[in-house]
């Protein structure tokens, strides 16, 4: 599987890109995982189809070409990043590039909740019609105090902590392979029923 993983934060010193290259590292061997900085993308304004900047239409490529997604989210006075929000506002505004498109929500906090109602309101927004991304049922990675969850070497210190990602991530390959069979599937269906009704006016 080709993951893209997005850094949900302009930050420049964040646990949740730790969290996310511990991942990338971890998981080498199951998945392909490539972080993405929306700290590169300007802030969300409406724009004609011709004039949407450069680095938005390469992040809806890369979405586009991706088998799922993951997103990291901080939690900012009980909310996403506004920079997250407006990366995803680019998205559904422009290509819609996360329609049916499996997502993994993650997230890292200093306090000791983790970044619980930030991934409650990521949810809501990517349940939205113009984003529509399908959302792994109950699945939910809070890594809480985050400062001192990981090692000199980027890793994450608590056995049980790094147990419970293996087991979400596992879970979540098997959701994106049920995902792009059911789509294929419906895809597929779609077809045949076209190829029947042209011949049934032919």
């Amino acid at each position: 599987m080709n993951y893209l993983a997005i850094v949900g934060t302009n930050s420049d010193v964040s646990t949740n890109r730790m969290l996310l290259q511990f991942m990338k590292e971890h998981f080498k061997d199951e998945a392909q995982i490539e972080l993405y900085e929306i700290k590169q993308l300007p802030a969300f304004y409406e724009v004609e189809e011709s004039q949407v900047p450069e680095a938005v239409d390469a992040l809806s490529t890369k979405i586009q070409q991706a088998d799922g997604v993951i997103i990291a989210t901080p939690e900012y006075d009980h909310a996403i990043p506004a920079v997250l929000k407006s990366a995803l506002e680019w998205i559904s505004y422009t290509s819609q590039a996360l329609i049916d498109k499996p997502v993994l929500i993650v997230g890292a906090s200093h306090g000791a909740l983790g970044s619980s109602r930030a991934q409650a309101q990521l949810r809501q927004i990517l349940y939205s019609p113009e984003l529509a991304a399908r959302l792994m049922p109950s699945s939910e990675f809070l890594l809480g105090k985050s400062q001192a969850a990981f090692n000199a070497k980027g890793a994450l210190i608590d056995a049980d902590k790094q147990a419970e990602l293996d087991e979400i991530f596992r879970e979540f390959v098997l959701f994106t392979g049920l995902i792009t069979k059911l789509l294929s599937n419906k895809a597929g269906i779609k077809k045949d029923k076209k190829y029947v009704w042209q011949t049934q006016e032919a």
